[in-house]
């Protein structure tokens, strides 16, 4: 383990890949307003993601497909304004990428008016030729593969993806090819822990995961999760929160438990 003064501060792309082969675990945290995203910043969180997971803990929706691209540009400013000096990530809402057009404007919105420093984008093969033109326009895309929240109504839920020989490989398949299209980090959800496993094994890139185990090159929770505001959260998580003073010692312990790997414990995987 890298003591604090080695640490790499990943707030580029090339310091995150540089974290990769310093085998650095990553740390990532949803925020969607200053006051956090400052107390995320303090506590020393690699990069912070905008999720439209705001239509849930924000705006009190049942998923996230109401989430719309003004809300993600509003949020990702607020965010930007608390943690000036971060990496900020910012979800592509649904359908603001249904072509390479709207996909490039979307996005140039994020950058432009909400300073997010990359975008995510949920999919797979399918979405090879916007993140190819995104990459091509000069913006950073994470590829968010495994579970895609954006899909709940044709999943019929919050499932875990790639239990078997045959998802494994469709999702293993998806992340190369979007990396292959030129996306700069990948982001898995919701599958097997050996799976999680090979995606960090298999590609070049930084492989961030939520409920794909410890082997992975990051971990990213939502902020309301780590805090214990979840009634009724799924195994991945864990309450930070819990024993301690305060939202900037949780925020602290999420992270120095990301970066000592004893977050996520075997039993917050899946198998």
């Amino acid at each position: 383990m890298n003591t604090i003064d080695e640490l790499i501060v990943p707030r580029t792309i090339p310091a995150l890949w540089q974290a990769k082969r310093q085998n650095q675990p990553i740390v990532m945290l949803t925020a969607y307003d200053a006051s956090f995203a400052r107390q995320a910043d303090l506590a020393g969180v690699d990069i912070l993601l905008v999720g439209d997971s705001l239509g849930m803990v924000i705006q009190g929706q049942r998923d996230t497909l109401s989430v719309t691209l003004d809300a993600m540009v509003y949020h990702t400013l607020v965010v930007r304004r608390g943690a000036p000096q971060r990496l900020i990530m910012a979800d592509m809402p649904f359908l603001s990428d249904v072509t390479v057009d709207l996909a490039v404007q979307s996005a140039g919105r994020l950058m432009q008016e909400g300073g997010a420093d990359m975008v995510k984008i949920e999919g797979g093969p399918a979405k090879a030729d916007i993140v190819r033109a995104l990459t091509d326009a000069g913006i950073p895309v994470c590829a968010h593969v495994g579970l895609l929240p954006q899909r709940v109504r044709q999943l019929g839920g919050y499932r875990v993806q790639g239990r078997g020989a045959e998802d494994a490989a469709r999702i293993l398949h998806d992340a190369e090819t979007l990396t292959d299209a030129g996306a700069a980090l990948v982001l898995v959800e919701c599958v097997p822990s050996p799976l999680g496993a090979r995606l960090a094994e298999s590609l070049a890139v930084p492989v961030i995961g939520i409920g794909a185990g410890n082997a992975v090159d990051g971990q990213v929770l939502v902020l309301h999760d780590v805090l214990g505001l979840n009634s009724h959260p799924p195994r991945f998580v864990r309450d930070f929160l819990r024993g301690r003073g305060s939202i900037g010692q949780a925020l602290t312990a999420y992270a120095a438990a990301v970066r000592d790997r004893s977050f996520p414990a075997e039993h917050e995987g899946y198998i």
